[in-house]
């Protein structure tokens, strides 16, 4: 069973197993550092969420054992000496006063907007119509007043005429990413285009994006109504070493800034317990403190040189760095880990892809070789099926034969019939009734065989069968291959004997007859010129 930390995964409750998986799905936390938020927060996990996101503070049910575990009258019985030898083997507990405090994670509420029901809405329009009236004619006069000389001006007016982050007058809340553009826009309204990289977003994403890339938030609040603003801003956020020292990149610094005018800024105020303006802050990731904490680990207080404003920095940004630059080591360590895991499950998950393409290619190959073998099965039965229709056909052809007329006969033809070589029978000669059609001199052909010899009576013609005779009958003089099909000619057609005249015919396989089909007039001999003179005479 796989572990994380020193807990087995095996040992958790099906519960406990829940809450974990909720908690990295969300966090997306490693198991060793989940589980033991989870256990300090009684495996509530919504608990444990707001710790990860907002840090972990002091725990309350921790310091309470912790003041019941002290000595009791059993060290009285201890001498000096061994007091002082156990003082000194014992680790100094920590403060709880040198503790940073936690810095939590502001998400500033979304303005509600309240719609009065349908009906109070309908009673209350002339009333809306009659203030939207007046606010603009009260906008109007005012506007003309603004011309007016300073020293006749409403002060109302005067002040409400300034800009930049003095700016009082229609301060809506916007979004945060709104809020950061226009307090940006603000103070370079107010002390000109400085190069501070001030952050574009709230005070919430500026806090994840220094817990994730492992960097200090420096946070500033400024209160436009404070008289060390000004000074401040222009002597010490403005000076020149300043500005340096947070563009360094080497400092790893994201600088967020808010007018306390604004809804975050003031709710960062009154998180920070800030109480003093200026206010400068310095929050990172305390990893001794927690995995996933956020603190304050230094506050700069009303109007410094920027020496001193640099040297504090300094010496927080100092203090902090090994730890993240561990915490960054751990982090590199854990990527090369998943790296290599997840190349490795490549590499896997590739192999198996090959494994399975050639099962896939081997059961294609049985399956096709099953399918020939089927298929050869099925073919050979097919023709072992029609071979025994065929012959139960010849049978039954050869009783249907008219027999041989007699040689007296007018109505007789004398025909000829050169067998194939491979039959054995040489020439043929047979006489056959004029109007004999052509289908029973295929079949005498077919059936030669069967008729020299005993045949079966009563055999029955095969059912769902046709026939396909095997060979062409040709004439010799002229060469023509008479049609099988729909329109056959009798024995007796012109183009095979005409009058007395013999037929002389010749019996070949159709494999031997390709090309040879009559396609139209030929030239022709004298003799059968003649013959063709003597059809024309019939």
């Amino acid at each position: 069973m796989a572990t994380g930390g020193d807990v087995d995964l095996g040992e958790l409750s099906p519960s406990q197993q829940d809450a974990l998986q909720q908690y990295m799905q969300v966090t997306d936390q490693e198991v060793k550092d989940a589980i033991p938020l989870l256990q300090r927060s009684q495996w509530n996990v919504q608990i444990a969420i707001a710790k990860f996101f907002d840090g972990e503070g002091p725990d309350p049910l921790a310091e309470a054992l912790a003041q019941q575990e002290l000595p009791r009258s059993s060290a009285r019985l201890e001498n000096l000496q061994e007091s002082m030898y156990t003082a000194a083997a014992q680790p100094p507990r920590r403060n709880p006063a040198d503790r940073p405090e936690p810095a939590p994670r502001i998400v500033p509420m979304p303005n509600t907007v309240h719609r009065p029901p349908f009906l109070v809405g309908l009673l209350l329009t002339p009333f809306s119509l009659g203030w939207a009236v007046a606010s603009r004619l009260f906008r109007t006069v005012w506007y003309i007043f603004s011309f007016l000389p300073a020293s006749i001006r409403p002060r109302g007016l005067t002040n409400g005429s300034t800009s930049g982050l003095r700016n009082t007058t229609g301060r809506r809340m916007l979004m945060p990413q709104d809020t950061a553009a226009r307090f940006k826009r603000e103070f370079e309204e107010e002390y000109g285009n400085s190069e501070l990289p001030w952050f574009e977003g709230g005070i919430a994403q500026a806090q994840d994006l220094a817990k994730k890339d492992l960097k200090f938030l420096w946070v500033v609040l400024m209160s436009p109504e404070h008289d060390d603003t000004e000074s401040f801003t222009r002597e010490t956020l403005l000076a020149p070493e300043v500005i340096g020292f947070i563009r360094d990149p080497a400092n790893n610094i994201i600088l967020w800034g808010g007018n306390i005018l604004d809804s975050e800024a003031y709710q960062v105020a009154q998180e920070y317990n800030c109480t003093k303006y200026p206010f400068s802050a310095l929050v990172c990731l305390t990893p001794k403190e927690g995995s996933t904490r956020m603190s304050i680990v230094k506050r700069l207080v009303g109007a410094m040189p920027p020496t001193a404003y640099l040297s504090e920095a300094q010496s927080a940004i100092n203090k902090y760095t090994a730890d993240l630059a561990g915490v960054r080591a751990e982090r590199t360590a854990r990527e090369v880990t998943q790296n290599l895991r997840h190349e490795q499950d490549s590499a896997y998950e590739r192999s198996l892809a090959k494994d399975r393409e050639r099962a896939r290619q081997r059961r294609e190959a049985e399956k096709a070789a099953a399918e020939a073998v089927q298929r050869a099965e099925e073919e050979a039965a097919a023709a072992t099926r029609l071979a025994a229709q065929r012959d139960q056909w010849r049978r039954w052809r050869a009783t249907r034969i008219e027999a041989e007329p007699a040689a007296d006969d007018k109505e007789v033809v004398r025909i000829a019939l050169k067998m194939p070589e491979s039959s054995g029978a040489g020439r043929i000669v047979r006489r056959f009734r004029k109007d004999t059609s052509l289908e029973a001199l295929y079949a005498f052909v077919e059936c030669y065989d069967l008729l020299q010899g005993e045949f079966d009576e009563k055999a029955e013609e095969p059912t769902d069968y046709k026939h396909k005779f095997g060979f062409s009958i040709a004439s010799i003089m002229p060469k023509s291959v008479p049609p099988t099909g729909a329109k056959r000619r009798d024995a007796g057609d012109c183009r095979f004997v005409c009058l007395s005249l013999w037929l002389w015919l010749k019996v070949q396989p159709l494999r031997d007859t390709e090309g040879d089909k009559f396609t139209g007039p030929q030239r022709r001999t004298g003799q059968a010129s003649r013959r063709d003179e003597a059809c024309k005479a019939c």
